[in-house]
């Protein structure tokens, strides 16, 4: 199994700044892409910016410019840094591996995290 840890959710104004992290543990031998989904209340759930281990990125049209993702493979790490929030930046940010194939194994899976919030205010 993968578990993912996520933090850097948090409040904050209009304009401000987030970093979120979301670490992946276990007998991880290799993951394809590691991303980050949002979802705000009353929405569908959402790609916000993915990065495959080879560096290639996929961002979100409402977020480009502003956000930046980036992963350290060898911590099976991915980072989200948010500039220029805006309030409907504001939902509940989730995790996703992408393709992760475990040790001794074969088989690729997906894992989610819990998600962390991010609320950004006017």
């Amino acid at each position: 199994q993968v578990q993912l840890v996520e933090s850097g959710g948090g409040l904050v104004q209009a304009g401000g700044s987030l970093r979120l992290s979301c670490a992946a543990s276990g007998s991880i031998f290799r993951i394809h892409a590691m991303g980050w989904y949002r979802q705000a209340p009353g929405k569908q759930r959402e790609l916000v910016a993915a990065i495959t281990s080879s560096g290639t990125t996929h961002y979100a049209d409402s977020v480009k410019g502003r956000f930046t993702i980036s992963r350290d493979n060898a911590k099976n790490t991915v980072y989200l840094q948010m500039n220029s929030l805006k309030p409907e930046d504001t939902a509940i940010y989730y995790c996703n591996v992408e393709r992760a194939v475990l040790v001794g194994t074969f088989h690729e899976y997906d894992y989610w995290g819990l998600g962390t919030q991010v609320t950004v205010s006017s």
